[in-house]
């Protein structure tokens, strides 16, 4: 049971994508979940991996700055942790400068 539960945790893996409503949080969390399951499930898991396929599955806005995450830092020295607070950090930005063009409208 352990390996047909690991193929279809496989599955949702590949599957991942973040979607337009959803934010840096919500998508690292869903990650984390199937990862946890996978790795619970004897799959490893590497934090470079998990990187990895967050970058390739970001939503089109975040792509500048994907770009330059993967040229200013080592995705092999850098963790998880610190990737998302990056992104959460970039987030914030954008959400400030569209509040701040709302208000000067």
């Amino acid at each position: 049971t352990k390996k047909v539960k690991l193929q279809s945790l496989r599955r949702q893996y590949e599957l991942l994508s973040m979607t337009e409503q959803e934010t840096i949080v919500d998508y690292f969390n869903r990650i984390q979940v199937v990862t946890n399951s996978m790795r619970a499930c004897d799959e490893a898991m590497t934090d470079s991996k998990i990187m990895e396929k967050v970058l390739r599955t970001l939503m089109p806005n975040f792509d500048h700055i994907v770009v330059a995450i993967g040229e200013s830092k080592d995705l092999e020295n850098m963790t998880v942790e610190e990737l998302q607070n990056s992104l959460e950090a970039h987030e914030q930005r954008v959400l400030e400068r569209k509040s701040n063009d709302k208000v000067a409208e």
